[in-house]
């Protein structure tokens, strides 16, 4: 009850201070459930702050570096087509 708890307390603060824009309080939100879940991988002693950071941008590139496989892979394959 109490993790509900403050996850409303969070919404209720956000409301007022008056954050209207979906983009505003979608990001909020999302800002504070990566932190709720930064503490637990914390608390579970997975990994450290620093590790946990260096992991997560190594994630990223890849996903960079596919997503542009992905679109060099769609082009070679539509001029294929002729």
């Amino acid at each position: 009850m109490s993790k509900s708890k403050f996850v409303i307390d969070k919404l209720a603060k956000l409301f007022e201070q008056g954050l209207i824009s979906y983009r505003d309080l979608s990001s909020e939100i999302i800002s504070i459930l990566n932190s709720k879940r930064d503490e637990v991988i914390f608390k579970m002693k997975l990994t450290s702050k620093e590790e946990t950071e260096i992991l997560n941008n190594r994630i990223e590139n890849l996903e960079k570096k596919i997503k542009k496989l992905e679109k060099n892979y769609l082009k070679k394959k539509t001029k294929k087509g002729r």
